[in-house]
């Protein structure tokens, strides 16, 4: 009836698993979580412990084939038609988070997104950035979400049916770099396949520090231009994306590129401070979009 799917890399995925396997025994569903492990370097002989578990496999691919293609070969290699992807550094909220998904099994016409959290304690002064944008942007409660549910869908919680998943599935062309799930989500509402977002997150817990932080929605940017400018997704998809052509069309590019230059450094070390803000982040964001123009 279900099959869990999780791709991990460079990750210790058994105490995620272990906590589904217990869950899930419990519902007497037919089940089987498969981790696909994208050619990591470490934990694999831990993420091994994962095939000591009923119904449940970890397979360690030869080679690294990205964030896309390693979530079309999880739904590939599926028995059953429900599919519930998760990602590796995630932990259920609930006790009945599995529970709380299988009412949702009586209709195939649907993605069904859980959320999200958190954690509630402020992390390292390193971590900060990460954690304030994901509190405010990304952990919102299904009433938000569903004002804006093709915008507010991530991949590391959603039931999907393997019927609905075969008509979009995620675009292996794209770079290795993010943006696969607004690709995704872009490709859902083309389509008027539904989302249906409910209250049953999960926790994230991998926290990027600053560096990475940034170093990533650099490479988000990138390929967020990419998208748009090969006509994958409308300009007008995504805010920031809609507010870089409006400044493009108001013959402004340059005149933004030059206030990207000039407060680069400070907008930085506001964001790697102790009270990072997130204006600040999405003017750093702007101004590194419009920059990549010139490129």
């Amino acid at each position: 009836m279900l099959s869990i799917l999780i791709p991990t890399y460079n990750y210790n995925a058994l105490a995620l698993i272990s906590a589904i396997h217990q869950q899930v025994v419990k519902t007497q569903i037919p089940f089987e979580i498969i981790c696909l492990d994208d050619a990591s370097a470490v934990f694999f002989l831990e993420n091994e412990k994962i095939n000591e578990l009923s119904n449940s496999r970890y397979e360690l691919l030869p080679n690294n084939i990205g964030r896309s293609k390693i979530r079309n070969l999880l739904t590939h290699k599926a028995r059953y038609d429900w599919l519930l992807f998760l990602d590796a550094d995630v932990y259920p909220k609930s006790e009945n988070f599995i529970e709380t998904y299988l009412p949702y099994l009586d209709s195939k016409e649907r993605i069904v997104n859980g959320g999200l959290l958190y954690q509630i304690e402020k992390p390292h002064k390193s971590n900060l950035l990460r954690w304030v944008y994901g509190k405010s942007r990304e952990a919102l409660p299904a009433l938000k979400r569903n004002k804006n549910p093709y915008l507010s869908f991530l991949t590391l919680n959603f039931l999907i049916h393997k019927s609905v998943f075969n008509q979009v599935s995620f675009n292996e062309a794209i770079p290795n770099l993010r943006h696969e799930d607004t690709l995704f989500s872009y490709n859902l509402k083309q389509k008027n396949i539904p989302i249906v977002h409910i209250d049953n997150p999960i926790v994230h817990l991998g926290l990027d520090t600053f560096e990475n932080t940034i170093k990533k929605e650099n490479e988000s940017l990138s390929v967020l231009k990419h998208l748009t400018d090969s006509g994958l997704i409308a300009p007008n998809y995504l805010r920031i994306s809609k507010l870089f052509f409006e400044i493009k069309k108001l013959g402004l590019a340059r005149l933004m590129v030059f206030f990207y230059n000039t407060t680069r450094s400070a907008f930085l070390n506001n964001l790697s401070g102790n009270t990072p803000s997130l204006f600040v982040f999405d003017l750093y964001r702007l101004g590194y979009l419009c920059s990549l123009e010139k490129k």
